[in-house]
This record gives C-alpha cells, sequence and structure tokens, in this order.
C-alpha cells in the first residue's frame, strides 16, 4: 500500500515512523518545514517527498495537520485522488472539519473517515515524534457517510499493527464533546495551573503532584487556539462544571467547613473509583 502522509509533525512523523518499521507499506511525506523533509528522507523514513504527481498513486492519505489547514490541503488534492483512495485526517476537533471532508469526498469518489489518535508528546514537531507513540494507544474512528465495511475493516487491521489496543468510534459531536474533557480541559487547567507565583519557588517542594499538574502547560499556542476556539461551546461547558466543583471545595475551606470538604472528596474519591472500574471493564 502506497500511504502519504501531510504533516511530519508529532503525530505524522510518528506514523511514519511506526508504519516503516513496522509494516511493508511505502510512506511519503508532505511538510511545510523542508527540513523534516530532509531529515526523514535521509533516514528513510519517508520513502520519498509526496508532491502532487504522486497523489494519483496512493491508496490512503493522512492528514496530521492543523484543522482548516487540512481542508484546504485536500480541496487542492481531492481532484487527482484516485476513487479507491481512503483519506483519513488527524485533527483534534471533528465538527469544524467533517462536513468539508466529507463533501470532498462525495464530490470526488474516494473514501473517507475521520481519525483522532490518543497519543502525543509534550513537544512539538518531527523530532519529538516516537516510533512507540501508539504502543497501547486508542484510535478514535468517525466514518464518513460512503466509509464501507471493507474500508473500515483496513484501517482496524493497519491501526493496529501500528501498536493501537483500541479502536474506538464515534459521530463528529461525540468525539467533541468527550475531547473536550479528556484532552483540552486538561491543557488549560494546566496552563492555568503554573500562572500561580508559587510556580516560581517550587524547586524542592515538588514531586510527582506538582508534575502531573505541570506537564501538559507548555502548549503549541497556534494549534491549540484553533483547537479550543473549534470546540468553545463544549470546552466551556467543562469549564463551568470545573469552576462549579472548584467553588464548592473554596466556600468549604474558607467555611472550615469539615463535614461539606469530607463529603466533596468522598465523592471525588467515588467518581474516580468508577471511572478506573469502567475503564478496567471496557479493556
Amino acid at each position: 500500500m502506497k500511504i502519504g502522509i501531510v504533516g511530519l509533525g508529532t503525530i505524522g512523523g510518528s506514523f511514519a515512523k511506526t508504519i516503516k518499521s513496522h509494516t511493508d507499506h511505502e510512506v511519503y511525506g508532505a511538510d511545510a518545514d523542508p527540513d523534516a523533509i530532509a531529515f526523514a528522507h535521509f533516514t528513510d523514513l519517508i520513502d520519498g517527498e509526496l508532491g502532487e504527481a504522486r497523489l494519483p498513486s496512493l491508496d490512503l492519505l493522512l492528514l496530521a495537520i492543523y484543522p482548516q489547514d487540512a481542508v484546504a490541503y485536500l480541496r487542492k488534492a481531492s481532484p487527482r485522488l484516485k476513487k479507491s483512495c481512503v483519506v483519513l485526517d488527524c485533527c483534534g476537533v471533528k465538527r469544524a472539519v467533517f462536513p468539508a471532508f466529507c463533501a470532498e469526498a462525495e464530490a470526488h469518489g474516494f473514501r473517507f473517515v475521520g481519525g483522532h489518535p490518543m497519543a502525543g508528546a509534550v513537544a512539538s514537531g518531527f523530532r519529538a515524534s516516537r516510533e512507540k507513540m501508539f504502543k497501547g494507544a486508542s484510535m478514535v474512528l468517525i466514518p464518513g457517510a460512503n466509509a464501507d465495511l471493507a474500508t473500515l475493516d483496513m484501517l482496524c487491521a493497519l491501526f493496529r499493527s501500528l501498536g493501537f489496543s483500541r479502536i474506538v468510534t464515534a459521530t463528529p459531536e461525540q468525539h467533541d464533546r468527550m475531547i473536550a474533557f479528556t484532552s483540552q480541559l486538561p491543557h488549560v487547567l494546566s496552563n492555568a495551573y503554573v500562572k500561580s507565583p508559587s510556580a516560581r519557588d517550587h524547586r524542592g517542594f515538588s514531586a510527582g503532584s506538582y508534575r502531573d499538574m505541570a506537564r501538559v502547560a507548555g502548549l503549541n499556542i497556534p494549534m491549540w487556539t484553533e483547537l479550543f476556539l473549534d470546540n468553545a461551546d463544549y470546552l466551556t461547558d467543562e469549564l463551568d462544571t470545573l469552576l462549579a466543583n472548584l467553588t464548592a471545595y473554596r466556600d468549604a475551606l474558607a467555611n472550615r467547613d469539615a463535614e461539606t470538604l469530607t463529603a466533596l472528596l468522598q465523592a471525588g474519591n467515588d467518581c474516580k473509583a468508577a471511572a478506573d472500574a469502567s475503564e478496567y471493564a471496557d479493556g
């Protein structure tokens, strides 16, 4: 199979590395950074550059760039793709891009499936990509209207060969609602957490709790700004819930209300236990 990857950053670069090390597929890459292309080619992580002339030969096209850039790229590339080609985007939001992708697939006859690998790194760019990025990870698939069972079977087989341990299907709405909670809210919380003046003096007083909370405070700002704004309604809902919960803790502390604080902490423990039990049951 000939696979094109647009965007050789953390996710696209990891796909290139993993596909080349785990399969016999050919990989062709495109990136706005010529150094990323040169390095990937020099280290045999791609078989060549993905230019317009190569598009008609592709069996699978992965779009691993910012959401609106992915839409713009596919609109230009669509007329050159063969009808048997499968296109999969890796964007972190779906509602903002899914209709445009589906429209291109319907107009030009190729198959489209939305995708979101639940993996990543704090750093960004090709040098942050890793061959084992997807080991044990989940892949979320959002099938387009023309994605048939054979297409989904092919993608599931490919992703399992790359180390993904769980494949979940969802609608664009389900995806964006859950991602607001599992991915976007933690990034906002972490970024806000380190704005405390105490963060500057944490050395010698911090351990795992600080590292866990601060881990994703550093952001690829242009990318996350686009993702947050594209999912502003669901993310705002999650922030409202978090603020209400934090206010309850704050009020209990201000009032020295041990009974209420104990109840809040117990409720949090119970919620964590229930979430863990659900995860283990699904696994």
